[in-house]
């Protein structure tokens, strides 16, 4: 269970010093610290439930989601999130793993984005067509849709056969409100298999 430190000391009001005792409980092992003024009390706790605590607003997005979604083959064990009008990139080292944060457009933000509960925990995510949008904004510009499924398919390693399951609708839509060229191939490519 995530406590915060403000928590910690109304828990803990009635002893003499609140701060010795949580001193104590971190150095028995019974809380964890995550990022400063904040801590888990279970060990094992998987670290994609902690994600938008950390460092927020955020979501889960990029390698992450596209791992958790088995869109691609490697294993994944950075938590990777996007942010808003951050203005700069940001990562944190905690025993739970390695979580970086990185921006996306404001007015992208909030579509595609949906609330998951596991073990008492509520986290967000990309779903996986807004984790592709998400990767493709990240990544530098290609300029034709040779180049756009040589950057999915090859660099990204986007399994071919999943990627042409997903919501594609869905996909089209979300690339456009992004305004780069990497989104203006993508839904070339889209609305060239839908005609297919």
């Amino acid at each position: 269970m995530i406590k915060t430190i403000a928590m910690l000391r109304e828990e803990y009001k009635d002893y003499v010093n609140p701060t010795e005792k949580i001193r104590r409980l971190v150095q028995q092992g019974d809380l964890i610290p995550i990022v400063r003024g904040m801590y888990e009390t279970n060990r094992s706790t998987p670290g994609h439930y902690l994600a938008s605590v950390i460092y927020g607003p955020s979501y889960l997005s990029f390698e992450f989601a596209l791992g958790f979604y088995a869109l691609i083959p490697e294993a994944v064990y950075n938590f990777t999130s996007a942010t808003f009008e951050k203005k700069k990139k940001k990562e944190h080292k905690t025993p739970f793993g390695v979580f970086s944060y990185r921006d996306v457009p404001s007015d992208v933000y909030p579509y595609g984005v949906h609330l998951h509960s596991e073990n008492g925990y509520g986290f967000q995510m990309a779903s996986p067509e807004k984790a592709i949008c998400d990767m493709l904004y990240k990544v530098a510009s290609v300029r034709n849709k040779m180049e756009i499924e040589q950057l999915l398919f090859e660099d990204l390693r986007v399994d071919k056969d999943a990627f042409w399951k997903l919501n594609l609708l869905e996909l089209y839509d979300l690339a456009g409100r992004y305004k780069t060229m990497n989104h203006k191939l993508l839904r070339k490519l889209i609305r060239r298999r839908i005609e297919e």
